[in-house]
C-alpha cells in the first residue's frame, strides 16, 4: 500500500433567489475554473459542518445547511497515467443567510451566478457543476421535494 488515500471534501451549493454562489479556484487541480465553494473535511467534522466552514472561509457567506445532494468522485492523472489528485466530494445544499460574497482563502473570485448561466455552461467550470445544479432544481420542482 502506497500510503496515499483519496481526500474527502465538502461542497456548498448555496442558493440565493435564482442565483448560485460559485468560486473561481486559485489552486490546482481546478485553478481558473468556477465551482462550488468547498474543501477538505476535517477529522470529526460532519459533511454539512465542513461545507459551511469552507463556504465562510472562501466567501465570507454564512448559510443554513440543507440535505446532502449527492457525491462526486474525481481522479486526475498526469501524462503517464499516474494519479495526481483523488477526491471524493459530498455536495450540501445551503440556504443563504448573510454576508457579502468576497473572495478569500483559495478563491480567486466569487460571484452569484444566475441559474441559466450555469446551466448553459458559459463559464469555464469544474466538472459536474451544471449537473449538480440541474439535480437541485429538478428535486425542487417535485411536489414532495425536501430541498429548499
Amino acid at each position: 500500500m502506497s500510503g496515499q488515500y483519496p481526500k474527502l471534501g465538502a461542497l456548498a451549493v448555496c442558493l440565493r433567489g435564482q442565483t448560485v454562489l460559485l468560486a473561481k479556484r486559485r489552486n490546482p487541480p481546478d485553478a481558473g475554473l468556477w465551482g462550488y465553494p468547498g474543501g477538505h473535511v476535517e477529522f470529526g467534522e460532519t459533511l454539512a459542518q465542513a461545507a459551511l466552514r469552507e463556504l465562510h472561509e472562501e466567501t465570507g457567506v454564512t448559510a443554513t445547511p440543507g440535505p446532502t445532494i449527492g457525491h462526486m468522485e474525481f481522479i486526475h492523472r498526469d501524462g503517464a497515467g499516474g494519479v495526481t489528485h483523488h477526491f471524493l466530494l459530498g455536495a450540501v445544499l445551503c440556504a443563504y443567510e448573510t454576508g457579502a460574497a468576497t473572495a478569500a482563502d483559495d478563491a480567486e473570485a466569487v460571484a452569484w451566478i444566475p441559474f441559466e448561466e450555469v446551466l448553459a455552461e458559459t463559464l469555464p467550470m469544474s466538472d459536474k457543476v451544471a449537473e449538480t445544479l440541474r439535480q437541485v432544481l429538478s428535486a425542487q420542482a417535485r411536489p414532495s421535494a425536501s430541498l429548499r
